[in-house]
């Protein structure tokens, strides 16, 4: 279906084709100077010390938990209201999720409330997802694992760029995780970044990204080294100088898109003020957002579907989608289920509006009024 209004748009231009022929002429397309150049550049506009770029933020919360040697027997608290990608890590590496509620329809961060309750002897560790680009609530979730000792691993997927008080998103746990999928923020099409101030973990998690290799293709065909042992069972979780390239220039547009998807929230806010058929969460949000996406939420008492009012938007050339089926819920997950009020309630009411910086006023207005009158019939 061709929309009038999209879901999304890249944030795409010359720069990046110019990036991409560059890297294609230098003769060398694989992890090599421009991935170690979208490395320390990511950290540096982090103001953290260590970047290691990979093949996806999935691949970056696998490794995040392989490193800190949680395994079967371990339990990780995690969000349901998330991509599943968040919690199939903990699978990955054998432990056991552990769902936690939302705040509210205001708030759809995990709850540190119900984190708490949801503690045990075997927690090993918290994956915060910073949803939307809004900052779940650090300041508490930090002081549980002062108290408690677990880990916390910022699922920062969404929140390149975002804060918490005065500290990017993904600075502020043992280690961030980011995603370049293409309709992120800072898209490279696929491809992630795991950050920490921990040596040791760097270290570690680059071993591991390229099967346990002591030594990198790119190094043996400069002739820096001849051969190669391998002293760990690694995955092929590395980024290429294609993707990397994108990723310098997107970096290099992060903050004016930031501004301008502000401004489209703004618009957001103007227009829909008074409709009382609609919930807009974070309002009273602090800290600055990368408003990845736009959600809103059907009011209680709404007597259209979630999927009806979806079905009209698309009628009239809007794309929409849906910020998440919760993962509690899907087959592969059933063993785990639990009672998880607000996440069921938010979930089955919420619907994600067009958002991207290069959005205009007419055509917020035009997605608006268009929701409005379909809430009115």
């Amino acid at each position: 279906m061709h929309y009038q209004i999209p879901l999304f748009d890249l944030n795409y231009d010359d720069r990046e084709q110019r990036a991409i022929e560059e890297v294609l002429l230098s003769k060398w397309i694989s992890m090599g100077p421009r991935t170690e150049q979208f490395e320390k550049a990511f950290a540096e506009y982090l103001g953290i010390e260590h970047a290691v770029a990979l093949s996806s933020c999935t691949a970056a919360l696998h490794l995040a938990l392989a490193v800190l040697n949680i395994g079967p027997g371990d339990e990780v608290i995690v969000p349901s209201l998330t991509f599943v990608a968040t919690v199939n890590a903990v699978r990955y590496v054998g432990a056991r999720p552990v769902f936690a509620d939302i705040i509210s329809d205001s708030d759809l961060s995990m709850d540190p409330e119900d984190v708490g309750r949801k503690l045990s002897p075997r927690t090993r560790a918290v994956i915060p997802m910073h949803y939307g680009g809004f900052s779940c609530p650090m300041g508490e979730l930090l002081n549980l694992s002062q108290k408690h000792h677990f880990h916390v691993v910022e699922d920062a997927s969404h929140a390149p760029g975002a804060l918490f008080e005065n500290r990017y998103l993904g600075t502020l746990g043992d280690m961030g995780c980011f995603s370049f999928f293409s309709n992120k923020n800072l898209s490279c099409g696929e491809g992630g970044m795991l950050v920490t101030h921990d040596a040791e973990i760097v270290r570690k998690v680059r071993l591991l990204r390229s099967h346990g290799m002591t030594t990198l293709s790119y190094d043996r065909s400069r002739g820096h080294a001849g051969s190669y042992d391998v002293v760990a069972l690694g995955y092929n979780y590395r980024m290429d100088d294609l993707r990397a390239a994108l990723g310098l220039v997107q970096l290099e547009k992060l903050e004016e898109d930031l501004t301008r998807r502000e401004q489209v929230r703004r618009w957001y806010l103007e227009d829909l003020a008074g409709c009382s058929d609609v919930v807009i969460p974070y309002q009273n949000h602090h800290y600055k957002s990368s408003n990845y996406i736009f959600p809103i939420l059907l009011a209680e008492g709404v007597k259209l579907s979630r999927d009806s009012v979806r079905e009209e938007l698309a009628r009239r050339g809007i794309q929409t989608s849906v910020h998440y089926p919760p993962v509690h819920r899907f087959s592969i997950y059933q063993e785990y289920s639990c009672n998880l009020p607000r996440t069921k309630s938010v979930s089955s009411r919420e619907i994600s509006l067009p958002m991207y910086g290069a959005l205009k006023r007419d055509d917020v207005h035009t997605i608006c009024k268009a929701l409005k009158d379909i809430l009115k019939d």
